[in-house]
């Protein structure tokens, strides 16, 4: 969906706020994803975020030199390597071109336009998860929440398979469609820590 290429941008400036607003005694808050405290959280977006860029770019993945859990990227560089990842991600994403045909996440060869939805979930679905952990809001466009909302129904099951995703969570009748995507990642739009 390379029109949602336009989205990238808006929410990616409302994610990098909620990192700026991160404080060192906020790394050890826990946070909506239950495996994960902020420092876990913003470990996997540091650890994840190249091999985004390369199926951006259509590109190789990167080395792992080791996994996830082992990387240790949020040392005291790490808001600035974030604020650099996420301008990655928009100069790729941002571009309609990133969103059209196939490409690699790493084994697997998926359409573009599924990794491009990818992005856009982490820094929205991601970005209320580091808004939740540290008592913060965030600012959500109905476009984007539409287009967060349809990519979570799109994949729910495949997600839900591989851990991606957790249990559906039934949101109350008028929910917003923020919120019902956020029912449909397994997430409860009441959290609170």
């Amino acid at each position: 969906m390379s029109e949602h290429a336009a989205l990238i941008a808006p929410a990616a400036a409302e994610f990098a706020g909620i990192l700026r607003g991160i404080g060192e005694a906020e790394l050890t808050a826990r946070t909506p994803c239950a495996e994960y405290d902020v420092r876990a959280l913003l470990n996997h977006l540091l650890y994840w975020g190249p091999w985004l860029e390369a199926a951006g770019r259509k590109a190789p993945p990167p080395e792992a030199a080791t996994g996830e859990a082992e990387a240790g990227l949020v040392g005291a560089g790490w808001l600035d390597a974030a604020e650099r990842q996420t301008a990655r991600l928009v100069e790729i994403f941002g571009a309609p071109g990133a969103w059209q045909g196939m490409t690699a996440l790493g084994t697997a060869e998926l359409p573009a336009s599924f990794v491009g939805d990818m992005v856009l979930g982490e820094f929205v679905l991601h970005g209320w998860d580091l808004a939740r952990a540290t008592g913060r809001t965030v600012d959500v466009a109905p476009e984007a929440a539409e287009a967060v909302y349809a990519s979570a129904v799109a994949m729910g099951e495949q997600a839900r398979s591989m851990k991606v995703y957790g249990e559906e969570v039934a949101v109350a009748e008028g929910a917003t469609t923020f919120e019902r995507a956020l029912g449909a990642t397994g997430r409860n739009p009441a959290w609170a820590a």
